[in-house]
């Protein structure tokens, strides 16, 4: 069996779409349908359906979707082993959307200096699911909001950014009490699903605060581009940078000890527990690194 009919399996089913998929894969949509056909023939059964405009994975397909993709996985574990650099195969990370273009690039500089052969499958999401995923065994560590609970002991974990909640206003409103912005502006909420948004939805009950709540989205940067647009106020961590440019918009601190989100990685102990500890090492060194002002 060719692990490329695997591939185009799985991303079918990951897309919903044999275009999509195709798109993803630099190939014709006749010949992602291709490979799936011969997957299907190989087991003897069809394995996707159309339901209406998409494409699911039929029983069949779904009791073999895991699998496929940890064979997928194993097969790049072979090519990252095949590399004298690459000891400990394909290194498996979860990063949070807000940490993907801010705290780890700097960090992933660093390591790569040290492993300039590392494997990494980077998978991007937020941090529920991420934790999900890294618990399972599905991946080897991940960037996530700190958990509010007790993690289990196979996982290490270290705090790499803490980052307060401030209210997100436009420039124009800069001058005015945040308590009142907050009552009397129309308000832009992180999204209660994630563990940040439900940190700001906890201070707002604390405060006992009702805002006038105009858009609900899980997206901070597309927050700070509707606040920018005047489309109201927002309550948000102070996520590292780099935020969106040419925003006109400012960052106002909260009355008294405002909550922290911690951003930190989560890790399996296991094999691959020492790539987790290099890029720890990695963020040691970059806080401990003195400041440079520019010239």
């Amino acid at each position: 069996m060719d692990t490329e009919f695997l591939q185009s399996f799985v991303m079918v089913i990951d897309c919903g779409s044999m275009a999509e998929a195709a798109r993803r894969l630099d190939l014709t949509p006749a010949a992602v349908a291709a490979r799936v056909k011969s997957l299907e023939e190989a087991m003897g059964t069809a394995l996707v359906k159309r339901a209406g405009r998409t494409v699911k994975a039929t029983e069949s397909g779904l009791r073999i979707l895991t699998h496929a993709r940890a064979v997928l996985r194993d097969v790049r574990n072979l090519q990252a082993l095949a590399n004298d650099d690459a000891p400990l195969g394909e290194w498996r990370l979860g990063v949070s959307a807000s940490s993907l273009t801010g705290l780890l690039p700097p960090l992933l500089r660093g390591l790569y200096r040290k492993h300039p052969k590392l494997a990494v499958y980077m998978e991007p999401g937020n941090s529920g699911t991420l934790y999900q995923r890294v618990t399972a065994g599905m991946l080897d560590a991940a960037i996530i909001v700190e958990p509010q609970f007790t993690l289990p002991k196979s996982c290490g974990w270290q705090v790499l950014v803490e980052e307060p909640l401030c209210l997100l206003a436009p420039r124009a409103l800069a001058g005015r009490d945040p308590l009142d912005l907050l009552a009397s502006e129309p308000f832009l909420r992180y999204d209660r699903s994630m563990w940040g948004g439900r940190m700001a939805d906890a201070w707002l009950r604390e405060h006992q605060i009702q805002p006038q709540e105009r858009i609900e989205i899980d997206a901070l940067n597309a927050i700070a581009v509707f606040v920018h647009h005047g489309l109201g106020v927002s309550l948000i961590p102070d996520w590292s940078p780099p935020w969106p440019e040419g925003l006109d918009v400012v960052r106002l601190p909260l009355p008294g000890t405002a909550p922290v989100r911690r951003m930190g990685l989560l890790w399996t102990e296991g094999p691959k527990a020492a790539l987790a500890r290099a890029l720890l090492a990695e963020a040691d060194a970059a806080t401990r690194a003195p400041a440079v002002n520019p010239a």
